[in-house]
């Protein structure tokens, strides 16, 4: 579908623009014209055929004068004479009159030697009007035609290029035709010329390179996965057999107890990159779920971190409501979260408050500054922390908020603790 901004439309409100602009200008010009024609062209008319007949009267004042096909003319010797002219001129005084009211003329008074003679331009001067009004009906017809045919070759023209875009606009992100786009497989309507030729083969270059890119993309996060997983996987298992000896070492079981919480800790890093990795998502299901359980099984994880510091971690379920998005991406962003706030308490409490539609996590740890806040979401940045991350932790939790459109604020006192909220907005009740 057309988007109704596109350049057809845009081309089209320039050319109506201009024919607009022409028409206004034939206008103004036709009526300068005809005011020209009126007060200078008639003028000339009369004042000639005054001359005349003042002229002849001169050789004899007996002369009744005679109008002809442009003008007619009256001779006022007595009063009786004055009764035989029009109304409307019996009020005129000597000089030229224009009048443009209920009565269109154009007339010259004189007095002369015989009495006070009138010379009227009897042509309707409705008929100039017309005229003016002929010329500006074909400067429109002209200027519209021109534009019709300036938008329908320009509309050609454009035609390939439309055509290029609607089929980049079709596509499926999962499996693009890119042959499409080359000038062979346009439609037989679309005319392709050198210079469309040449965009549509830069277009399919372009659109090869990418899809390369994103097969590429594909088979690093699925190996990488695989690759990446399998010796964490060893590792755990290990350092769970350490832990489940019952005469280990104290020191030794402390060891195994950090591996295996690294171990977690690369894990959930690992899924973290890999998602945001992905091109928007692609390859992650979506699934209705209730997060109450999703975020139980976070804090479960997490409960190790706190293991041996005097932090209590609780979960408090205000609310039960449930999403459609993906669970993978939801568990990253909420163990992040507790994690991070696990690793920078020291003593006192992280609580974990699941609202209606929003989880919020609070803690009692270090808190942070005005200066650290402002680069909160920044990647490897740690302000003043002390902790065991790597300052990458709320860095991977915006970056994932913003690419499935969840809402995310944080608070924070140095000294007293911080709390972040995410908010769901497509949260429901249940």
């Amino acid at each position: 579908m057309q988007r109704p901004d596109g350049i057809r439309r845009k081309i089209w409100a320039v050319f109506i623009q201009q024919m607009v602009a022409i028409s206004l200008s034939a206008m103004l010009g036709v009526y300068v014209a005809v005011t020209l024609v009126e007060n200078f062209a008639l003028r000339q008319i009369v004042e000639s055929e005054t001359a005349a007949i003042v002229q002849q009267l001169a050789n004899d004042p007996a002369l009744r004068p005679a109008g002809n096909s442009f003008v007619e003319s009256w001779l006022v010797r007595t009063p009786q004479d004055a009764a035989q002219i029009p109304g409307y001129l019996r009020s005129l005084t000597p000089g030229f009159h224009h009048q443009h009211a209920e009565q269109h003329y154009a007339a010259l008074v004189t007095d002369t030697s015989a009495g006070r003679l009138y010379v009227v331009f009897v042509q309707k001067l409705a008929y100039l009007s017309w005229l003016g009004f002929g010329l500006v009906l074909i400067v429109l017809t002209v200027a519209g035609s021109t534009a019709v045919m300036a938008y329908r070759a320009s509309r050609r023209a454009l035609a390939p290029v439309v055509v290029l875009a609607d089929t980049v606009r079709a596509w499926d992100p999962n499996q693009p035709d890119v042959d499409a786009l080359l000038p062979e497989n346009l439609p037989l309507n679309v005319e392709v010329d050198s210079d469309v030729a040449s965009l549509a083969r830069a277009l399919h270059g372009f659109a090869t390179r990418l899809e390369d890119f994103v097969e590429r993309e594909r088979n690093f996060t699925r190996d990488a996965s695989h690759e990446l997983r399998t010796p964490l996987t060893v590792i755990k298992v290990g350092a769970d057999i350490l832990l489940d000896e019952e005469d280990l070492p104290p020191f030794t079981r402390r060891t195994a107890g950090r591996v295996r919480r690294a171990a977690r800790d690369m894990e959930a890093l690992i899924d973290s990159f890999l998602i945001l990795a992905r091109e928007d998502g692609v390859g992650l299901p979506e699934e209705d779920f209730t997060i109450n359980e999703a975020v139980r099984e976070e804090v479960e994880r997490a409960q190790p971190l706190v293991d041996d510091k005097p932090v209590h971690l609780s979960l408090e379920e205000k609310a039960v409501f449930g999403l459609h998005t993906s669970p993978r991406a939801f568990g990253v962003l909420v163990g992040n979260l507790i994690r991070n706030a696990c690793m920078y308490t020291e003593r006192g409490a992280v609580t974990v408050t699941i609202d209606t539609g929003c989880v919020l996590v609070r803690d009692t740890g270090i808190g942070m500054s005005e200066e650290d806040l402002a680069h909160v979401f920044e990647s490897f940045y740690r302000g003043r922390s002390k902790g065991e991350g790597h300052g990458i932790g709320l860095s991977i939790v915006k970056r994932l908020s913003d690419r499935f459109g969840w809402d995310i604020n944080i608070a924070s006192k140095l000294g007293v603790g911080t709390t972040i909220r995410v908010g769901f907005p497509v949260a429901a009740d249940r």
